[in-house]
């Protein structure tokens, strides 16, 4: 018991002490609404800037948002290197006077993490989320794959609010997971 509740403390200094790194000058803008019922459903990983909470997706990378009363579920779902599928499942929170652009997302309680809307395409074809630290980005499309006018638009969009272009990687899409 003493030794999980000594664990548990670490991980939440650590946690605090990541997040008091040195933050961009300019604060992040976001969208200014998100039309939540059309946001729900499935999107495809078209490119991210890599990170280690999903160093085993090799392909195939995809968010579900489903509308669950005063919260959102969100499955994530990709292809591993032996072919197999990882899933997991969290939860998300929108932040108050945000207009739906931003939300809180855990998918291990109680620590939650940002996720921010930060361009959606008018007709919800494409998205750019990302967080304020600037550390995390990912285009979104409806579809496995988008038009390269599309995806430079994002990726425009990223550079403007101060993510390095060359920091992103395309996510191979080889077939949908079902």
């Amino acid at each position: 018991m003493l030794n999980s509740r000594i664990c548990i403390f670490l991980f939440s200094v650590l946690m605090a002490l990541a997040g008091c790194g040195s933050q961009p000058t300019a604060p992040l803008a976001t969208v200014a609404k998100v039309d939540l019922a059309r946001y729900s459903g499935r999107w495809y990983e078209i490119a991210l800037i890599p990170n280690k909470f999903q160093a085993m997706c090799v392909a195939d990378t995809q968010a579900n948002y489903r509308g669950d009363g005063d919260q959102i579920r969100v499955t994530n779902r990709c292809r591993k290197q032996d072919g197999s599928i990882a899933e997991v499942n969290g939860i998300a929170k929108i932040v108050d006077g945000s207009g739906n652009a931003k939300l809180r997302v855990s998918f291990f309680r109680p620590f939650y993490g940002h996720y921010w809307v930060l361009a959606l395409d008018p007709d919800y074809k494409w998205v750019l989320v990302g967080e304020p630290q600037r550390k995390f980005c990912w285009v979104l499309s409806r579809t496995t794959n988008m038009t390269e006018p599309e995806l430079q638009r994002a990726l425009d969009r990223a550079v403007a609010l101060g993510y390095a272009r060359e920091a992103f990687r395309l996510t191979a899409q080889t077939r949908p997971i079902e």
